[in-house]
């Protein structure tokens, strides 16, 4: 035993070697082993992640154009960015009340949500019924109404959202229920993985922000196809299809044109214009029993007769107006 016990000289060498790092090298292999958070567990790559941002970017554009037509303003829209979070960290970062739109991505797929902001959908509304786009200044709930507008709107959304889609999978997306209490949102469980999309749009100057969250078991089925290279592909072979007339003139029986027809006009001179008052008649230039013009996009093509149908006024198309006129009225 006293064999096995160290002088003071080889206690001293062994110090000595220590702290010169010469005699021992503790191995660390970091390679062998990951750190990973069970919490938070990762699901999508970022390759995944980066092709969700390359898709939204492209729907920013096609809703920036879109929300500029429907509601006659300048709309930017652009992707704040894109993320993973559990479906219980999405839900606890929206405010209350906000609108969530629960839609089914395709029959063999699961449901996704859009979130909307407040500020945003009372924007929205005050613009479509002829306001100048000022929020309400109090927090509150939708009325029937305005839930009503905003699910036409969320459903146009929705339909462009398809259209994006389309170089990773056929999107039919439907609306199963709209919410304004993300408490009340059921069907994820709290602890799932969703990639969050936030994008910033940028109306009548203010910026408003709107949310799509897409579960990870949603996207699961098409998971393969959520790469750059082959939504790029996709796209580049439907742009490259020509197509065919049956196509288009599917798509140009979906266009909304507006018709008008003319009940009548008088030459006034601004003397008289002036002093017009109620109850006063203004003698048109049709007389009774005359057909009406009916312009399509302003340009007349039919000739009616007025009447009621059900509650309703009507016309009755009764003729068509030549091209040679038509021509000429262009």
């Amino acid at each position: 035993m006293a064999e096995d016990i160290l002088s003071q000289e080889e206690i001293d060498a062994l110090i000595t070697t220590f702290s010169a790092g010469d005699a021992v090298s503790i191995r660390e292999d970091k390679a062998d082993y990951q750190l990973y958070d069970f919490r938070r567990p990762t699901k999508f790559t970022k390759e995944q992640l980066r092709t969700l941002q390359i898709i939204h970017e492209n729907y920013a554009r096609v809703m920036s154009n879109f929300l500029t037509a429907y509601l006659r303003v300048p709309v930017k829209v652009a992707v704040v960015s894109v993320s993973q979070v559990t479906y219980e960290e999405f839900i606890f970062s929206l405010p209350v009340p906000t609108l969530l739109t629960v839609f089914n991505m395709a029959p063999d797929m699961g449901n996704a949500i859009l979130e909307t902001n407040p500020q945003f959908v009372f924007t929205l509304i005050d613009l479509i019924f002829g306001g100048e786009g000022k929020s309400s200044p109090k927090v509150r709930e939708l009325t029937e109404i305005e839930l009503t507008v905003m699910q036409e709107v969320h459903g146009k959304l929705l339909d462009n959202l398809s259209y994006v889609w389309k170089g990773v999978t056929q999107l039919q997306p439907k609306i199963e229920s709209m919410e304004t209490n993300p408490q009340f949102s059921q069907g994820i469980s709290s602890s799932e993985t969703v990639a969050q999309v936030t994008l910033s749009v940028q109306i009548q100057g203010n910026k408003r922000f709107i949310n799509f969250c897409f579960p990870f078991i949603t996207l699961e089925r098409v998971l393969s196809s959520l790469t750059a290279q082959h939504w790029f592909s996709q796209v580049q072979k439907a742009s490259s299809r020509k197509p065919s007339p049956e196509a288009l003139i599917g798509c140009l029986a979906q266009v909304e044109v507006e018709v008008k027809v003319v009940l009548g006009s008088a030459p006034l001179s601004l003397e008289d214009f002036l002093q017009i008052q109620e109850g006063d008649v203004i003698q048109l230039n049709r007389k009774e029993g005359e057909p009406m013009e009916i312009l399509v996009e302003d340009m007349p093509l039919f000739q009616g007769q007025p009447g009621v149908h059900g509650c309703y006024l009507a016309v009755q198309i009764t003729d068509t107006i030549s091209e040679q006129k038509g021509a000429g009225e262009i």
